[in-house]
């Protein structure tokens, strides 16, 4: 069995991004953990370091686990999932932030994925999925729903791989079924037997 990480190289593994796993530090640093194969050096330039899944493993067992509706000052980015009781303040700031993890989730595609797609999710996003269908959701320019306005709202279901979005109207549901399928899951419109509320149910494609 393979050494169990120095408290340095923690403090690395739990400072990565939380979506893409890109790495900062020493060369000397960043070659220790390719050399435990914690992160690999990526053959394109800039040649930035990221996390396998193994070293995504370690962070996720060293990193408290994130809510999906983290605090304001939660100091870690999450995507909006909707009916947030404390969502994150809107604006430029906010653009830039989910601009960022979008381009850092499809990297993470190419990477990780055996045929380096982007149009297809990967590993990271089967097991956020809630995460992930809402990154896609706020990325694409929906509005997430929030005490004062209507907007979408992404669920976990009991189905495995799957997730429910609601949302205000027909013609909001159809854009997010939408949205969705461009980014690589299947979607489709169901209604509750119970409430008749409709939503989309929506999984990541395999292929």
């Amino acid at each position: 069995m393979s050494r169990p990480p120095t408290a340095a190289q923690r403090r690395l593994i739990e400072a990565a991004d939380p979506v893409s796993g890109r790495l900062r530090g020493t060369e000397a640093q960043l070659a220790a953990l390719v050399k435990r194969g914690l992160a690999f050096r990526h053959p394109r330039s800039p040649h930035e370091h990221f996390l396998t899944p193994a070293g995504h493993r370690i962070r996720e067992a060293v990193v408290p686990e994130v809510t999906e509706e983290p605090a304001p000052d939660a100091g870690v980015f999450a995507a909006r999932v909707g009916g947030e009781e404390a969502p994150p303040s809107t604006g430029p700031e906010r653009l830039r932030e989910v601009h960022s993890a979008w381009q850092g989730l499809l990297e993470l595609r190419r990477m990780t994925n055996p045929d380096g797609t982007v149009d297809r999710p990967c590993g990271w996003e089967r097991t956020h999925l809630v995460r992930a269908a809402a990154l896609a959701l706020e990325a694409a320019g929906h509005r997430p729903a929030g005490e004062a306005a209507e907007g979408y709202r992404v669920r976990a279901t009991p189905q495995p791989e799957a997730v429910a979005v609601y949302a205000p109207d027909a013609e909001s549901l159809a854009a997010c079924a939408a949205t969705l399928e461009r980014a690589g899951w299947q979607a489709g419109e169901y209604t509750e037997p119970r409430t008749r509320v409709r939503y989309v149910l929506a999984s990541p494609r395999r292929v």
